[in-house]
């Protein structure tokens, strides 16, 4: 058998031992060395040793668990909270209001941490009790927060960015500028179709009753600076010195951790124990980041030495179909992918097969990263796997899954509308990192 095909068959193996549930970087590991030997010998071990070095030298991987520690902390100091108790009292007129203020604090947390869990979680402990006390629709709900809750793997400093960057050959730092407008984009169409829903059904989304508007209008301005102000800062830190280029995406991330910190401290919620949860899930978290990094890192390198990468991309620029219908079919590729997969194997393992044939096709990088995190946040909300829906019933089982996923449904195709449009609009993507970076 060709080398090549070799790759292929190593393909194919993956995504069926993948799915019969072993653990991902064991499994890349396992395929990447008995392929590699079978192909070209010996020379894998050298490969292996190569890549993992190679990987370990790049830099802005630092900011991985600092990003991550910086989210563990900020979730724990109720700044959040104090948040939507402000906003809740200060849209408390409009239809539909607790939609628009579940939707803002998501984006406000999407800014600060990037890890999912952790933001549909927060966000279903806060918003969900309110908005069914006060008779919003369950399942509205329910693909509100979820909706909301995935905004963190789009919106910088998103984690999921840090680690493309790498894999594409494109600056962080561009990334994260190109993904501010469609992430903006993206929280807005939401808003807007819960507030129209509610316009057209006020039974889905009634204003907040008299008897509970407990504020005075300066209780609640005070109770909104103190909640959204303190916020503002850290994201200038974790991400506005970045953008204007006064530190790293690491270098900020430590300094968005350490602020993160001290705010758990001004706040009066730090605690040892909570301490070490933090250190603790952030090691966690990183660990089984990293190491699929390192794994995947590998795998692509004896599947490109194998010569399947150059077949694969030709077999995609030889299509008959435009460049712009074969991105499309890549993008509904990686949509199929995700659902049975978690976004990290996702960026380390298929789009590093893609590359080339991005390339090949003409078509920028940096726009493809876009994409493929848009991409990527509808897989969130895509039944049957949808770990929004886990998370979110972790954190309200009130909600049945049933709620939930219908709920999400509705969402999810406000998520490939956006795909659609940053597909058919580059410069949503694109303008931002050329008017700042002349990109």
């Amino acid at each position: 058998m060709a080398s090549e095909y070799l790759g292929l068959v190593m393909m194919g193996l993956l995504i069926i031992v993948i799915f019969i549930g072993y653990p991902i970087a064991f499994t890349l590991l396992l395929l990447a060395t008995v392929f590699g030997y079978i192909g070209f010998g010996d020379i894998v071990f050298r490969l292996m040793v190569s890549r993992t070095f190679g990987l370990m030298q790049e830099e802005i991987l630092a900011a991985v668990p600092l990003f991550v520690l910086m989210g563990y902390f900020l979730e724990r100091t109720g700044l959040m909270e104090r948040l939507f108790a402000a906003l809740q009292q200060l849209m408390a007129d409009l239809r539909g209001a607790l939609y628009l203020v579940t939707l803002i604090t998501a984006t406000v947390f999407a800014m600060a941490t990037g890890i999912i869990g952790a933001s549909v979680t927060v966000i279903g402990l806060l918003a969900v009790p309110v908005m069914l006390r006060y008779g919003y629709s369950p399942r509205l709900a329910a693909g509100v927060v979820c909706a909301g809750g995935t905004l963190g793997i789009l919106i910088p400093p998103s984690i999921m960015l840090v680690l493309l960057g790498p894999v594409l050959g494109v600056s962080v730092l561009h990334l994260f500028a190109g993904a501010i407008l469609p992430g903006l984009l993206l929280a807005a169409m939401h808003a807007a179709y819960a507030l129209f829903r509610s316009w057209l059904n006020p039974s889905l989304g009634p204003p907040l009753p008299q008897e509970e508007r407990v504020l005075s209008r300066k209780a609640i301005y005070l109770e909104l600076l103190l909640g959204f102000v303190p916020a503002a800062v850290l994201m200038f830190f974790a991400l506005g010195t970045i953008l204007m280029g006064i530190a790293t995406p690491t270098e900020a991330a430590a300094m968005g951790a350490f602020g993160a910190f001290l705010l758990t401290i001004a706040y009066r919620r730090m605690t040892w124990p909570l301490f070490r949860e933090c250190l603790f899930q952030t090691l966690k978290t990183s660990s089984m980041i990293l190491f699929l990094a390192v794994a995947a890192a590998i795998y692509a390198a004896v599947f490109s030495r194998l010569g399947s990468g150059a077949l694969v991309t030709a077999w995609f620029t030889e299509l008959p179909f435009p460049p712009l219908a074969v991105m499309l079919m890549i993008m509904v590729l990686i949509f199929l992918l995700a659902w049975p997969l978690e976004w990290p194997a996702i960026v380390l393992i298929f789009v590093p097969l893609l590359v080339p044939v991005v390339e090949a096709l003409g078509f920028s990088l940096l726009w493809f990263g876009i994409l493929v995190a848009v991409n990527l946040q509808s897989a969130f909300l895509s039944p049957p796997v949808a770990m929004a829906a886990y998370y979110l019933k972790g954190a309200a089982p009130q909600l049945s899954l049933k709620d939930i996923y219908i709920g999400m449904l509705q969402f999810n195709v406000i998520q490939n509308i956006a795909v659609i449009i940053v597909l058919l609009v580059p410069a949503l993507a694109l303008w931002l990192p050329s008017v700042l970076y002349g990109r």
